[in-house]
Formats: C-alpha cells, structure tokens, sequence
C-alpha cells in the first residue's frame, strides 16, 4: 500500500513539474508576446532610441527569442528592471526572461533558483576615473568615493578586491546606471566601477570621453547571459538554443545578407540545414516551428552581426571581440552541434 501511494505522489509530482516546465513557453506562445527584462539603460546593451524604440546586444536576444517563438521578432514587452528588481521581476513571472547584463554565479543558479541559459558577452569588471585625477591603476584608489549599483557582484567584488590590497573605499549607493552616469560627472564620486562593457558604454554617453580613463584592472570574472526560472526546462531549452543558434549561425557563415538564399536552396552542409530546418526535426523538438532558428538570426543578425552593429568597434561604445571571438578565433564562443 505504501508503496503505491508513494509512487501515485511521485506521478503527481512529474506531473506537477511537467506543467511547470511547459507553463512559459504555452503563456508566451498564447499572449502572443514575450515579456523580457532589460536594463533601464546602458547603451548598446539596452536603451530606447529617439524614437523610443528599445535596442542593442541584449535587446537583440530577446527579440530573438519572440522570433523564434512567435515569428515576429517585434512581439517583444520590454520590462526595465534595475539590479535590486531584476530577479524578483523573473521568480515573480512579471517577465519571461531576463537579459541584462547579468552574472552567472554560484548562489544565482542554486540558491535563487535561476538557470542560466547561456553567455553572450565575457565580461570582467573595471574602474572607470576622470583623467584630471592622475590616477593610472585603480591600487592608487586608497580613500576613493566610489560609485556602485546596489545589489551587484560588482558591489561585493569590490569589497574583494579593496580588502584583499589593503586599501579602503568610501561607497556611493546608486540604483541605475543612468543615477550613477549623473553622481560621477556630478563629482559625487571619484569612481565608477561596473562591469567594463558597462564603463565602455557609459563613457560613450559623455559629452567629452576623452576626459575619463578606463583603468587597466580587470578584477573578477563576468560572464553575463540571458536567464529563466529553475523547473521550466523546455522554456529554458528555446532560449538557450536561441542564443546558440546566433552564435552558431555566425561560426558556419550564416548571415543576414545569405539567409534568404540558403533557407531557399539548402545546400550540402548538413549543420546549415538543421539550424535553417530544411532539414531534420530540430524546431519540432523545441515545440517550434521549422524555421524557428531562422526567424531568431533574420531578428537582428548572427552573433557577429549583432555584436558589431551594437557595441562593435565601429560603434561610440567601440568594443573589440576579445573572449567574445569564436572558438576559431581565439575567443571563447562554442555553441554545441546542431544535431
């Protein structure tokens, strides 16, 4: 007897986590729309435009997703969610997805129950400093007023790496990077620190960028990528093979311009045509159409594309590929066989 009722909650509980896995791909695939959290604004990340129009590398993996899913990369509810809101937002269910510049750690994964999708950007976390300063390696900074997000790893790497070079800071709490941008050219601190695409960007706002100085310390590990909510397994597939669909499509030479010609007439490289699904089952697998991998590239671009569009070192932010080349260039882009 015992062991029936055992096994009877043991089906109620797949049962249960089944449900739970199918529940954001069906509410997404129903509303029609993916709600996805962004920053409140970090150029070439994630910033509405003129016309108040969101865009930039971490827009782009969510318009990806909506492509992918509902074949309209414009389906696409954009949540801005600053360091403090941004989990609360996704364990909530208020968003989907969350892609803002965020850190995959240890406690994140485990312990707020998140998975963690992917990297889309190698990051590291730096310091930023006005050059009238003088200042040339951020080991000078001993007394410094520094400008920090709450809520952060750059919050605690900072503590790390003051501590550890027996050094001492003075910080200065702000919220949003837009709140941190005003403090610093204001004077209320002698510092910025976040993550060094951050600072890049940031620095690209200024009316004068030469007059800051982005220091040669890099102090912590950051890789950032898209997250989901632990127990929603096929959602998290779709994202995750979203993002690596981008980065596959740029390593096998798919791109904006030659999409349309290689989805018309497959040709004979068979990791093409699954990613493109003109051949084998992949997008059935998913719970998504055939050419859902098509959609999300035709969104914005392959990886590359998206990456030298946005933030690349043809943009004001001026960012060079570094870890974030392919695998084949020397950088740290892999994504698994489409097979």
């Amino acid at each position: 007897m015992k062991k029936s009722v055992f096994l009877g909650a043991l089906t109620a509980a797949g049962l249960a986590a089944g449900a739970a896995a199918a529940g954001t791909l069906d509410d997404v695939k129903a509303r029609g729309k993916l709600n996805c959290g962004v920053t409140t604004g970090v150029v070439g990340f994630g910033a509405p435009d003129a016309n108040g129009e969101w865009q930039g590398f971490d827009v782009g993996v969510c318009r990806a997703v909506a492509a992918a899913v509902l074949g309209d990369a414009s389906a696409v509810e954009f949540v801005p969610t600053t360091g403090k809101t941004r989990f609360t937002a996704l364990a909530s269910g208020e968003i989907d997805m969350l892609a803002r510049n965020t850190t995959w750690t240890f406690s994140r994964d485990v312990d707020l129950k998140f998975t963690f999708v992917g990297v889309n950007y190698y990051d590291g976390q730096g310091f930023m400093v006005p050059k009238e300063l003088g200042v040339s390696s951020a080991t000078e900074l001993d007394g410094a007023t520094v400008c920090i997000q709450t809520g952060t790893t750059t919050e605690l790497n900072l503590a790390d790496y003051f501590r550890s070079n027996n050094i001492s800071y003075e910080p200065v709490p702000i919220e949003t990077n837009a709140e941190a941008q005003q403090q610093y050219l204001a004077g209320a601190c002698d510092v910025y620190t976040t993550d060094a695409s951050g600072l890049a960007a940031t620095r690209s706002a200024f009316e004068d960028p030469t007059a800051h100085v982005l220091l040669p310390e890099i102090i912590s590990k950051e890789p950032l990528g898209p997250l989901v909510r632990h127990g929603d397994n096929e959602w998290g597939d779709v994202v995750r093979w979203t993002l690596n669909a981008l980065i596959a499509a740029e390593e096998v030479g798919i791109n904006s311009a030659n999409i349309g010609d290689l989805s018309a007439a497959p040709g004979n490289n068979p990791e093409i045509n699954r990613i493109l699904g003109t051949e084998g089952n992949l997008g059935e697998m998913l719970g998504l159409s055939a050419d859902w991998a098509k959609n999300a590239i035709m969104a914005g671009g392959n990886y590359g594309e998206l990456f030298e569009k946005n933030i690349g070192e043809n943009t004001p932010v001026g960012l060079a590929r570094g870890l974030n080349a392919q695998w084949t260039n020397g950088g740290l882009l892999y994504s698994p066989p489409f097979r």
